[in-house]
């Protein structure tokens, strides 16, 4: 599965199968939530947050593949990410963009 954020892939002629998406929730646990709220004191990144966040558009990314599969494509074309918070400590992420089929010449 081929994975862009181009309208286009160079050298292929593509069918437009309709859009794909994939979401989750993620949230740490409130130790590591207490602990990061601290880490705002003093300032820095806050990597429990990072991998959070890493993991989310990882999950949200597959699942947004799964669907495009399903659909039978080649591959997925003008992929956006967008994130929310949800409630504190959680946020949602969404993969989204448009699966595509090669067209053979």
């Amino acid at each position: 599965m081929i994975l862009v954020n181009t309208d286009y892939i160079t050298g292929k002629e593509l069918e437009m199968l309709g859009m794909v998406r994939g979401s989750t929730i993620q949230s740490k646990n409130i130790g590591k939530d207490i602990t990061q709220s601290f880490k705002t004191l003093v300032g820095g990144e806050l990597k429990a947050y990072t991998q959070m966040m890493n993991e989310a558009r990882a999950l949200a990314t597959k699942r947004m593949v799964e669907e495009a599969e399903q659909m039978g494509a080649d591959a997925v074309v003008n992929i956006r990410y967008a994130s929310a918070a949800v409630m504190q400590g959680a946020a949602e992420v969404i993969a989204y963009g448009t699966a595509v089929k090669f067209i053979e010449k």
